[in-house]
């Protein structure tokens, strides 16, 4: 390995480490099983899981699941058009199923590998203003004859933060392909800022703009602290504002 290349590790691996905690989501796995278990609790539910489709968009995995069988369900995935969590994500719309013995959609099958089968369910689809992520479920909440409407109101919350969660895993997955395509492409006579630049010309939206934001990353751990400070405090003051902005 040239000593430009190995120059370029260096800074490469620099740069994430400057940039990482910032960027990464702190726990996320955690986090949506912390999501999972406060629904399943506020519904005093038996059980609840969370599932999202593949890359490819052919199966469901079960990444997070609290309560009865939650060790058989996580990793667990099922084709995307199967059982009631596949109609929810097919149809980008929520269900409540009072008894799953009378509903065809249900994958009898699938909850019997888990050594839980439920009684009903309510289902909540993960989406953005671009798709459909997956699908929320609780199974058998307690001390409610059916659903009401507050139970998908509350069960909606839970799946926007789901969402929220995912999206903010994507986007810095997307910061890292960045970064090593800009590396792998590179010429190793270029900096590693002019690289991510060249790389921000020619990369597709929206990583032509995860890009610009590395290039200027690295562009700022060159500046002096006191720059760093108040590039610091601007970034908050617009992400403040942008938050402001959002539509509650």
């Amino acid at each position: 390995m040239s000593a430009r290349r190995r120059d370029a590790l260096t800074e490469l691996a620099q740069l994430a480490a400057n940039a990482g905690p910032a960027l990464v989501p702190v726990g996320h796995r955690e986090l949506l099983l912390q999501i999972t278990e406060t629904a399943r609790r506020l519904f005093s539910a038996m059980a609840c899981s969370l599932a999202l489709l593949t890359e490819d968009e052919e199966e469901l995995e079960f990444i997070s699941a609290s309560g009865a069988g939650a060790e058989a369900v996580r990793e667990l995935r099922i084709p995307a058009t199967q059982g009631i969590a596949g109609w929810v994500v097919m149809s980008g719309q929520a269900i409540a199923v009072d008894d799953v013995a009378t509903d065809a959609r249900f994958a009898a099958g699938v909850a019997a590998t888990t050594g839980y089968v439920p009684r009903s369910i309510i289902a909540m689809p993960l989406q953005t203003e671009r798709r459909v992520l997956g699908v929320i479920e609780v199974l058998d909440p307690g001390g409610r004859p059916g659903a009401t409407l507050s139970d998908m109101e509350l069960l909606s919350l839970f799946a926007g933060l789901a969402a929220l969660a995912i999206e903010a895993s994507t986007m810095f997955g997307d910061l890292g392909r960045v970064l090593l395509e800009s590396l792998a492409g590179a010429d190793v006579d270029a900096d590693l800022a002019t690289r991510l630049r060249r790389r921000a010309e020619t990369a597709p939206k929206p990583r032509r703009d995860l890009a610009d934001v590395t290039a200027l990353l690295s562009e700022l751990g060159q500046a002096g602290p006191d720059e760093r400070r108040l590039a610091v405090r601007v970034l908050r003051d617009v992400l403040a504002f942008t938050r402001g902005r959002s539509p509650a």
